[in-house]
């Protein structure tokens, strides 16, 4: 086992080192640029425009990079990739209690470090956070653009740590963190063998998801834990037509039993979509779960990323860039 960790490893970093990027970023100016940001405005704007052809490749190494990041939509046709998770780090601590220069609270939509505008935009292996704290909204991440891909990052929070505002979004591999509706938004989302981290009580997600829209957030194969004495709702409606899906989901204690609030709206018990298909551990809990909500025992094949995302331009999601 250890000798096929360490290929494993060994094999990460070679793919990772084989990559040629177009850009590289490095705190200590041995790269292109010094900031995230500054790295994306520079990118050859032909290629940058989404269908612009060939991505353009932004490496970014090792460090802490305190910055707000915004891509635009017409640069959309970018991947921003870290050497590693766990030592690449873009991090910022905007909350929405903040004061504007209107003098008025700058609210939730404006605290993100990241928000992504450009379609097909991709992120690897970096860690996006907001470690402003317990003092209201802060957004690690928001996601506005369609067909935005983020493999083996990790998202870091407390209230509102990822929107997924609007779009098709795919997340694969990563770890998220939070502590109340710290996945929220109406886009159409699917987190896949994703390690999701209740940090405090509350509810970890919070689906605004459009009534005509069929899927809103959906886990695939991910797991669920909290720190100790913690417990948590799967979700709560945000809008009226929410819907979230666990799809065989490994849940610890940390999982309420009765698995899904109604916002303290009854009314929304009638119209919000959610369901939960094959979760396993001592959180899954189908005999207690509120009478609203779906508990299928069996998987159901057809819950495939591949299936819920492919839309009317049948998107094909992309390999990862630093394979």
């Amino acid at each position: 086992m250890l000798r096929s960790l360490l290929l494993c490893l060994l094999g990460s970093a070679a793919s990772l080192f084989a990559l040629q990027p177009d850009a590289i970023v490095a705190l200590d100016g041995s790269g292109d640029y010094i900031s995230i940001e500054k790295a994306i405005y520079g990118a050859d704007q032909k290629r940058a425009e989404p269908g612009g052809g060939e991505r353009w490749v932004i490496l970014v190494k090792p460090g802490t990079y305190r910055e707000r990041v915004i891509v635009q939509r017409e640069r959309g046709n970018i991947a921003l990739i870290g050497e590693d998770p766990e030592t690449t780090i873009l991090v910022e601590g905007i909350h929405a209690n903040m004061t504007g220069p209107d003098g008025k609270k700058i609210g939730t939509f404006r605290t993100p470090t990241l928000q992504v505008d450009g379609d097909g935009f991709v992120v690897e292996n970096l860690t996006i956070a907001n470690d402003a704290g317990p003092v209201g909204q802060a957004l690690a991440l928001r996601v506005d653009g369609d067909r935005v891909v983020f493999r083996n990052c990790r998202f870091l929070g407390w209230q509102d740590t990822i929107l997924v505002n609007r779009g098709r979004h795919y997340f694969a591999d990563s770890y998220i963190e939070g502590h109340v509706d710290f996945i929220f938004g109406g886009a159409n989302a699917v987190f896949e063998r994703t390690h999701i981290h209740c940090v405090g009580k509350g509810y970890i997600t919070a689906a605004s998801t459009p009534w005509d829209q069929a899927h809103g957030l959906t886990f695939l194969d991910c797991s669920i834990t909290g720190v100790e004495d913690v417990e948590t709702f799967l979700g709560r409606p945000w809008r009226a037509h929410a819907q979230t899906a666990f799809v065989r989901t490994e849940m610890s204690a940390v999982v309420k039993a009765a698995g899904w609030h109604n916002w303290g709206q009854p009314e929304r018990e009638l119209t919000s979509r959610y369901v939960e298909i094959a979760s396993r551990g001592e959180g899954a809990n189908n005999a207690a779960r509120v009478g609203w909500a779906k508990t299928i025992s069996e998987a159901v094949g057809d819950w495939t990323a591949a299936t819920i995302l492919a839309g009317d331009d049948n998107w094909q999601i992309p390999l990862p860039v630093s394979r």
